[in-house]
């Protein structure tokens, strides 16, 4: 008796201890952010110096609002149209039968092993060829398929039962009618852990837009905080703020997810 609690209290120590780890990077970089520039460099943790202001001065240097609607903008496009395209393929990879269907989710999942460093110029052609560089559409369009997206709702809707399938189709429903009204809501979990794996990937993305884009007015916010990193010097306290400011979206949809998250990591995990 004494063993299994003593093992239990090192096991949720040692938990304990490396989530505190975890979050000193998430303090150095919200105390950084009050910190004046000449503070930076000192070594010191806490500011001696607090200057809340960085934050107002974030947003007198660079476009800092407008960039951040970009960055919610596009993400949410891209997770919209993600979360569409791979329910659909991940329907038809599930549900329909055809020719080579297994065959061709082989193929179409070993892409995923494709640097991404090696689709960029060919990318950059197509986006070139097309007429939409420097646009909305050059970041969209490209990231709203995924292989990764396909795979884990494929996954997901190979845990849904195909008896509620065959039982629709004698009440009379379609393929349509049983994907969005059976399958789908089924598969809500899973869904949502892809809307929030592709929001977090994509707000954040910045080879892509830094590629992509010329106008002030279209840059994202990875894009418009290199502003604060340049040969003229490092503005580390105000780069700090911007980062603060940024990854409210994203602890926001983590902590609204955080249930559908793990859920739907599990359900992914069945084998297909």
């Amino acid at each position: 008796m004494k063993g299994s609690i003593a093992k239990g209290a090192f096991v949720y120590t040692a938990l304990v201890g490396l989530a505190i780890m975890s979050l000193v990077p998430f303090f150095w970089m919200l105390f950084t952010s009050l910190k004046p520039l000449s503070e930076v460099e000192s070594g010191s943790f806490l500011p001696k110096d607090w200057r809340p202001g960085n934050f107002q001065e974030v947003f007198a240097q660079i476009r800092f609002g407008r960039y951040y609607l970009n960055s919610i903008f596009v993400a949410s496009w891209v997770t919209y149209l993600t979360c569409l395209t791979s329910a659909l393929a991940a329907y038809s990879f599930t549900r329909l039968e055809w020719k080579s269907r297994d065959f061709l989710f082989r193929v179409y999942l070993a892409t995923m092993m494709i640097p991404g460093v090696v689709t960029q110029i060919p990318g950059f052609a197509i986006i070139v060829n097309l007429g939409m560089p420097d646009t909305y559409a050059a970041l969209i369009v490209p990231s709203a398929f995924t292989a990764f997206g396909v795979f884990l709702l494929r996954q997901v809707m190979l845990g849904v039962p195909k008896a509620l399938d065959e039982a629709a189709r004698i009440d009379g429903a379609n393929s349509w009618q049983i994907l969005w009204e059976i399958v789908l809501p089924l598969s809500r979990s899973g869904i949502i852990t892809l809307a929030i794996f592709s929001f977090m990937g994509n707000y954040g993305s910045l080879i892509g837009p830094l590629i992509m884009l010329k106008s002030d007015g279209l840059r994202t916010l990875p894009v418009g905080l290199t502003f604060f990193d340049s040969k003229y010097g490092s503005q580390t306290n105000l780069l700090m703020a911007a980062s603060v400011m940024s990854i409210i979206p994203r602890l926001i949809l983590f902590i609204v997810g955080q249930k559908h998250l793990v859920k739907g990591i599990q359900l992914g995990a069945v084998k297909g």
